[in-house]
């Protein structure tokens, strides 16, 4: 076998392997076709509880920042402009945070690697590619395998259980707003906390919430502790994933020590490769892209995902 380095310089300068190419045949093209129509969803046990942890923490923080801090403020402005201000925040995290998880990362087509199709690449004698043992695929060159997913994925970075997908090439972005936003929020939170405990003690506890002094203290204890836990997680992994794309280096093949065989795109061109287009507000949209799309389950062999 021949070391990875090598595979992927094969596999880098063979035309039909490139990462925005997919093999060329009728029934590949329309599969594609298929599942671009169809929301990618993964039925991983683990994942699914973690994302459904991710929103009802959310939930509770707004529950806290609004019935508890700013619905019994006195001062009018003071509680809408918060309200506005945070709840926005969580619509955008929860948003980005279902983008991530309902878009295909850039998953390899299954079983491309045929005899037909290995016979229609027209290898010259010496000539490598590689492919996946486990989902018998012709690998792009920086594909991995995830044992999740059970598919190889274009560029990906790792497999967040949070977000219940891959992180890869088609939604990369997606996961980078949604921890920018979390984050953000997390702070908001505290901030507000923080004027709620001063508000509290200076009112000695009176009027400072609809609910009782110990219930209060408890809700806002819980909200403290959660905003801490939430920013330093999103923040961490926000700068890190910021450093990736500027690098043009996923996190796997960091831990790995890949040498680059591609041409880097460094700086603001990793960023507007990620992110799309030059530097505007619609990178910090989730909803760019976004269409409705018809219900479609469907059960799939040897994978545990299925589409919408």
């Amino acid at each position: 076998m021949q070391p990875s380095g090598h595979r992927l310089r094969d596999i880098e300068h063979h035309p039909l392997l490139t990462d925005n190419d997919n093999y060329d045949s009728a029934s590949s093209s329309s599969s594609e076709a298929d599942m671009a129509d169809r929301v990618w969803f993964i039925r991983d046990g683990c994942g699914m509880v973690c994302a459904v942890m991710t929103w009802l923490l959310v939930v509770y923080a707004d529950f806290v920042v609004t019935f508890v801090m700013l619905l019994p403020s006195k001062d009018f402005w003071y509680s809408v402009v918060n309200g506005v201000i945070f709840n926005c925040l969580a619509v955008l995290a929860l948003s980005s945070h279902l983008r991530t998880m309902l878009t295909d990362p850039g998953a390899v087509p299954k079983g491309n690697a045929t005899k037909e199709y290995m016979e229609s690449l027209q290898l010259k004698p010496g000539e490598v590619i590689y492919k996946c043992p486990k989902c018998c695929c012709i690998k792009p060159e920086r594909a991995h395998h995830c044992s999740i997913c059970k598919r190889c994925i274009r560029k990906m970075d790792h497999h967040c259980p949070w977000v219940n997908n891959c992180v890869g090439e088609k939604n990369q972005r997606f996961f980078v707003l949604f921890t920018m936003y979390i984050a953000l929020s997390s702070v908001h939170a505290l901030i507000l906390c923080g004027l709620q405990f001063i508000s509290c003690v200076r009112g000695q506890w009176t009027e400072c919430s609809d609910f009782s002094p110990p219930i209060t203290v408890i809700l806002l204890v819980f909200l403290c502790l959660e905003g801490l836990l939430f920013f330093t997680f999103t923040a961490v992994m926000f700068g890190t994933q910021i450093h990736s794309i500027c690098n043009d280096e996923t996190e796997i093949e960091r831990l790995k020590s890949e040498k680059p065989t591609w041409e880097r795109r460094l700086r603001w061109e990793g960023m507007k490769s990620v992110f799309g287009g030059p530097p505007s507000l619609l990178w910090m949209n989730p909803f760019v892209g976004f269409r409705f799309r018809r219900l479609q389950m469907r059960a799939r062999k040897g994978g545990p995902e299925f589409s919408v």
